[in-house]
């Protein structure tokens, strides 16, 4: 299998820092940031990431698929996380040091908490509201109350991360919009 050539499309309203480290054919979405220090492989298959994704330090993105990884829109990837699911919803939580394995998809409205590792041997869909939690990933659906709260100060976060990251870092551009 000839290697995946490097094909960046990063929308001209994403906020890339140079530092990112990014492999394969990847697309970014319109206002979605990317933290210096992430990396986002497309190892096997393109990566496509929508808009308004919050993607922090040492998280890492992996797909090794040959098909394409869907990353919807309005997520946010936390500090040091690592997810390889084929596709992920919009308006998703994966936090701090997290781990989602290539066999499980994720819905939306969806918090994988910190520390949890989410490796199940079969092909697994978390449907959406689903929030795990705790040291053996136990499960609970959320009611969805407070979802425009939290959609407003994502926006919020975002707006700030926008401001402040190229101030402190060089920026990326791709080789689209």
């Amino acid at each position: 299998m000839p290697p995946i050539r490097d094909k960046f499309t990063i929308h001209s309203k994403a906020v890339v820092c140079q530092d990112v480290e990014l492999k394969g054919d990847i697309t970014i979405g319109a206002g979605t940031i990317i933290h210096p220090k992430a990396t986002i492989f497309a190892i096997a298959g393109p990566i496509i990431i929508g808009s308004g994704c919050i993607i922090e330090e040492a998280a890492i993105i992996v797909n090794r698929k040959k098909e394409t990884m869907r990353i919807g829109d309005d997520n946010l990837f936390e500090i040091g996380c690592r997810a390889e699911c084929p596709s992920i919803g919009n308006a998703n939580t994966i936090s701090t040091r997290a781990r989602v394995h290539h066999t499980v998809s994720i819905g939306s409205y969806c918090v994988i908490g910190a520390t949890c590792l989410l490796v199940p041997t079969e092909d697994e869909v978390l449907p959406d509201y689903t929030v795990v939690y705790g040291p053996s990933a136990e499960r609970r659906t959320w009611s969805g109350r407070g979802k425009i709260q939290e959609a407003d100060l994502r926006r919020k976060h975002a707006d700030y991360l926008k401001e402040t990251l190229p101030k402190f870092n060089r920026l990326r551009r791709g080789d689209g919009t």
